[in-house]
């Protein structure tokens, strides 16, 4: 919300954070794209490093978020990440009188509904499009263009930085390592990426999707999350003969006998038709399930300074429309955390490393038949040393949980040449009754 003379001088932002998003954002402003939109101030530290000349010259380029707060900016951009002090920095814009857009999933996932509570209060917006899947409008997808529909299950690939490395292992046969070297060469991986491959980046978005889409507010650490980091060259060679491929998936769904919701971020089998198997690369996915509209899909660039920048700029946009304030319908997570459960029922992929003796196959169906799990399938593809041998078994439906039980208990073999490997193997959801 603006008054009436911020609406004839149009819009000014300040921008806090100057990173790769932030040049993105102040280069799409110093367009002239968009009239309606102005940049007034960036501020971010060492800012005799970090001055641009192809910003306008009027611009003013502090190192304090002080001199954002007593400007008359009328929305600041918050894109320095992380929980703190960027949670605070909102916290104090919004008491300043400031609309906030964010692309902050961190502080959204984990603070969102206060400070959505605390926006409504001050009749300011804050809005978070480029928090979840960079250039996929998929908040606004959820708010306004599936609103409809009454959704139930969520599935995605968010994390651009695990799918350029599994579909790089997948086609060019390298080591987990060799593809995260070089996806580290290529700017598409941090220094440290442990955020990426170990699931926590997705773990924060999902949060934010199943608050946006699915209504309930969840704590993103009861959302579990396994990395990356196990999966071999040899995996694909097996996802291959399954028609499949593998991928960081995030899901959640309704759980309508609790009322809580099941969710998880882990590694998992999709078939290579499907939606998810599709996307490659550092792109993104988001397919969403309703009771009346069955499956809708929204895919694009997930990462990037320029994507997430568009997304950044048509929040900005919105709010220079002098869209109203609507809290409620632009984050449902109210209300207490929801319970998480965290066993899917699947088929299941689990592959073994081997020194090959006779017996070890009927050992391990042995074990898994006394936790009630069925064995589908044995697969084994030929050419490997007998002192390092790999095959996979492939399990009926069953709970995550009873696999779990099952490989601590084979855990105990002595055959072993590495840990047993499992993934879960996603068909195509049923549709709800």
């Amino acid at each position: 919300m603006m008054s009436a003379s911020a609406g004839q001088r149009g819009c000014t932002v300040g921008i806090a954070g100057f990173g790769t998003v932030g040049q993105a954002v102040a280069r799409i402003l110093s367009t002239g794209t968009h009239p309606g939109l102005r940049l007034t101030h960036v501020c971010n530290r060492n800012i005799a490093r970090k001055k641009v000349d192809w910003v306008a010259p009027d611009v003013v380029w502090t190192e304090s978020f002080d001199d954002l707060l007593d400007s008359p900016v009328d929305v600041v951009v918050e894109l320095i990440g992380g929980l703190s002090p960027a949670r605070e920095w909102i916290e104090r814009a919004l008491m300043a009188g400031k609309s906030v857009v964010t692309a902050n999933k961190q502080v959204i996932a984990h603070a969102g509904p206060q400070l959505m509570t605390q926006a409504g209060q001050q009749g300011r917006h804050l809005l978070f499009e480029a928090a979840v899947a960079g250039g996929i409008p998929i908040v606004r997808a959820l708010r306004d263009g599936v609103s409809g529909d009454r959704l139930y299950r969520i599935q995605g690939i968010l994390n651009g930085t695990c799918n350029y490395i599994l579909t790089r292992m997948e086609r060019e046969q390298v080591s987990f390592a060799h593809a995260l070297a070089e996806a580290q060469r290529l700017g598409y991986a941090e220094a440290d990426p442990t955020a990426d491959v170990d699931g926590f980046d997705a773990q924060a978005k999902l949060a934010i999707l199943i608050g946006v889409g699915l209504g309930c507010a969840v704590r993103v650490e009861d959302i579990p999350q396994r990395s990356i980091a196990s999966i071999a060259a040899v995996d694909f060679l097996y996802a291959t003969r399954l028609g499949c491929v593998i991928r960081q998936v995030a899901r959640a769904e309704l759980v309508p006998e609790t009322g809580g919701i099941r969710a998880a971020v882990s590694p998992a089998l999709v078939p290579d038709t499907s939606a998810l198997g599709r996307v490659e690369g550092s792109q993104n996915i988001v397919v969403v399930d309703g009771e009346y509209g069955g499956e809708t899909a929204f895919s694009g660039f997930g990462a990037g300074g320029e994507p997430t920048a568009v997304a950044v700029v048509s929040d900005l946009l919105g709010i220079a429309r002098r869209t109203p304030v609507m809290v409620d319908a632009a984050y449902q997570m109210a209300g207490e955390p929801q319970p998480v459960t965290r066993e899917f029922t699947a088929p299941h992929y689990i592959r073994f490393m081997v020194a090959d003796r006779p017996g070890i196959i009927a050992g391990l169906a042995d074990v898994f038949s006394r936790h009630g799990v069925n064995v589908d399938a044995v697969l084994q593809e030929p050419g490997w040393s007998k002192a390092e041998l790999p095959f996979v078994m492939t399990l009926d439906e069953c709970s995550s949980g009873a696999v779990t039980a099952a490989l601590a208990d084979i855990d105990g073999f002595d055959f072993h040449v590495r840990p047993p490997f499992w993934l879960p193997m996603l068909t195509r959801g049923k549709k709800r009754a």
